[in-house]
């Protein structure tokens, strides 16, 4: 009975986790890394969900803004078996796109724009976080296992 509930719960179920490069250049477009699961008990998961998201603050004080923008993702659909106590790696590649705000798009159009731009962004400390999250579906379980992991995004 109480194993029966551990399963369910996930406990001692599938640990997922993300092996992913710590800096990327923009350029790239995608991303390239592994996901490794592991389990104390054979477990079967059916769905993983890998996705790339911008979080963007800008302002100071009581007028700082937060957003978070979806860059890229991606949802395999497969059956991976899980045996206990042996680490199985899933490969992926997740293409991504970088949006850019109005400043961006300002100083893009030449080198004087340009450091204005950079100076406006300055002022107004705008900051861009990049995080990988990745989410599975077990069968035969409640809760899902996840990672998250912070990446640089060179521009």
């Amino acid at each position: 009975m109480f194993g029966k509930v551990k399963k369910w719960l996930g406990i001692e179920g599938v640990k997922l986790e993300l092996d992913i490069p710590e800096e990327i250049p923009a350029s790239a477009g995608v991303i390239d890394g592994k996901i490794n699961f592991y389990s104390m008990n054979p477990q079967t998961v059916t769905y993983i969900k890998v996705v790339v998201i911008e979080k963007y603050a800008r302002g100071r004080g009581k007028d700082r803004l937060t957003d978070e923008y979806e860059l890229g993702e991606i949802h395999l659909q497969r059956v991976i078996d899980i045996p206990e106590y042996t680490p199985v790696e899933v490969d992926f590649s997740l293409p991504f796109q970088l949006i850019k705000s109005d400043v961006d798009e300002f100083g893009e159009r030449n080198a004087v724009f340009g450091g204005l731009a950079k100076a406006a962004k300055a002022l107004n400390r705008v900051k861009s976080e990049y995080r990988i999250e990745a989410e599975a579906k077990v069968k035969g379980t409640a809760l899902n296992p996840f990672d998250k992991k912070t990446i640089r995004i060179k521009r």
